[in-house]
């Protein structure tokens, strides 16, 4: 059954949601910012990373959408944008040298441990 739950919405999932969205909008801007350095720096490492910072992103703007709708595979989704930020987070986090990476890493911590938080949460 899909329907907009913002009358039945937890402070805790608007919350969550606000963080997906900016972790979302984080990994934008650091794909954004990595492709803008391209040229000899993008080797297969870095087109790697670009692809898990997408799928982090693509993975947030779902989780929102599956908390927005009220869906029964809320709690998976949010288990699942967890792990997927967590290991962005950590491929970011060996680039520690470089800001705009740790920026986009500790966006990604936040999501994860806001998404955490999602999985006692009812559907």
């Amino acid at each position: 059954m899909m329907m907009m739950m913002t009358e039945t919405m937890t402070a805790e999932m608007q919350a969550c949601m606000e963080v997906c969205m900016d972790c979302h909008k984080m990994c934008m801007e650091t794909m954004t910012y990595c492709m803008a350095k391209g040229g000899m720096q993008m080797n297969k490492d870095m087109m790697s990373m670009m692809s898990m910072i997408r799928d982090c992103s693509e993975m947030c703007m779902m989780c929102m959408n599956m908390m927005m709708s009220g869906s029964e595979f809320m709690e998976r989704t949010c288990m699942l944008c967890a792990e997927m930020c967590d290991r962005t987070a950590m491929a970011c986090e060996m680039m520690s040298d470089d800001m705009k990476m740790m920026e986009c890493a500790a966006a990604c911590r936040k999501c994860a441990e806001s998404c955490r938080s999602m999985q006692m949460m009812p559907a």
